[in-house]
């Protein structure tokens, strides 16, 4: 059994790595290639290209520039699968690439499943006849999108989100602040500006700024970094600039530990903001772009929420700050007003305890089963 795989950025190729498991669990002899991460190449995958070329974040020249490179490299990936003819495509994720590739593939005769549904509930929703175009079946990891996605004839199963399964419902915080070097009577904080360059530009020093807001006012915090490897000089960098001279450790990844470890996150928008809800701590999350990008993404959005905690409890449980709102006062002031309120910390992990149990499923298991069910036709 051969499959081809695409999944771009950290998030993707996590989850990823997670199907791999049980993908091999059910074809012990699977051999899979195409362009992926670190945690699928632990699991035997062959990437073609780094996964982190699929990264692109807004609108603008650079992007542009970057889109015709991508464009370039989707041609080749398709004329070598199409040569290969792999059992199936799998998609993870990264829509703008991947919608695409699967629906060339798929016209050759190639089945396409994809993981991660495009969220056509949050923003594009013009996007669904390209999914029912491209993909034979979609993986979902929110449990009210195949209901959707069946209106509109499209084949999908609920799968679970991989990550409820991996992070346990009660994380061990004194573990985790000792693998760090932390005290346990310690105020910490941990910082996530973003796992993109074009994040850490736009974020990682207005954070930096904010945590010295935080640190005057509680004097010894401690304040904690997980970066991206490729981007930990960039995050150092910020830090000097910011002038914030605290107590300040970067780490590279470990993001899960820190997370953990913390007693409240300030945090960019993405798959991070879901994972501090499964670890059940308060959170502040914030976005910022380039200009003509916000002005294109504000008018493309559904919903009032951005951050996958609110959008999944479908309301503000955790304070977003977006653009302009994102100052180093404001974002201060939110993560200063966790810190002075555990009873409404208390009321929120009840809310991402009860969310924990929902997104929890076998996902390797049920995502494999349907994958087999879609090679059978």
């Amino acid at each position: 059994m051969k499959f081809g795989m695409v999944a771009g950025e950290t998030s993707g190729d996590l989850l990823a790595g997670l199907l791999l498991d049980g993908l091999h669990e059910r074809w012990p002899n699977l051999s899979a290639v195409g362009i992926g991460g670190p945690q699928m190449a632990r699991r035997g995958f062959v990437s073609w290209w780094p996964h982190d070329l699929l990264s692109l974040h807004g609108y603008g020249w650079d992007v542009l520039r970057r889109y015709r490179q991508l464009v370039r490299i989707r041609a080749q990936l398709r004329d070598r699968l199409l040569a290969q003819r792999p059992d199936l495509f799998i998609g993870v994720d990264a829509p703008d690439f991947n919608l695409d590739l699967e629906a060339a593939l798929k016209a050759q005769g190639i089945k396409t499943v994809h993981l991660v549904a495009p969220t056509v509930w949050a923003w594009r929703p013009e996007r669904i006849a390209q999914i029912r175009r491209s993909v034979d079946h979609v993986l979902c990891i929110f449990p009210f999108e195949p209901a959707l996605l069946a209106q509109h004839g499209i084949a999908a199963t609920y799968v679970g989100h991989p990550l409820a399964g991996v992070i346990p419902r009660v994380s061990e915080r004194g573990a985790a602040r000792a693998a760090l070097g932390l005290a346990e009577s310690d105020l910490v904080v941990a910082i996530l500006p973003g796992s993109r360059r074009s994040e850490i530009k736009h974020l990682a020093r207005r954070f930096f700024e904010a945590a010295a807001i935080v640190q005057r006012d509680r004097n010894g915090a401690r304040f904690v970094v997980p970066a991206v490897p490729s981007l930990k000089a960039e995050i150092e960098e910020a830090a000097r600039a910011s002038g914030f001279s605290g107590h300040l450790q970067i780490v590279e990844g470990q993001s899960h530990t820190v997370l953990a470890a913390c007693d409240v996150t300030l945090i960019a928008s993405g798959t991070a903001t879901l994972e501090a809800a499964l670890f059940k701590r308060p959170m502040v999350i914030a976005y910022r772009m380039n200009w003509l990008s916000w002005q294109i993404m504000r008018r493309k959005r559904l919903q009032p929420w951005v951050g996958l905690p609110n959008i999944l409890c479908q309301e503000f449980v955790v304070p977003e700050l977006l653009q302009d709102e994102a100052t180093p006062q404001a974002l201060a002031d939110a993560v200063l007003a966790w810190l002075d309120a555990p009873e409404k910390i208390v009321a929120l992990q009840e809310k991402f305890s009860a969310l924990h149990a929902q997104l929890q499923c076998d996902t390797p298991r049920i995502a494999s089963h349907a994958i087999q069910q879609v090679l059978q036709g």
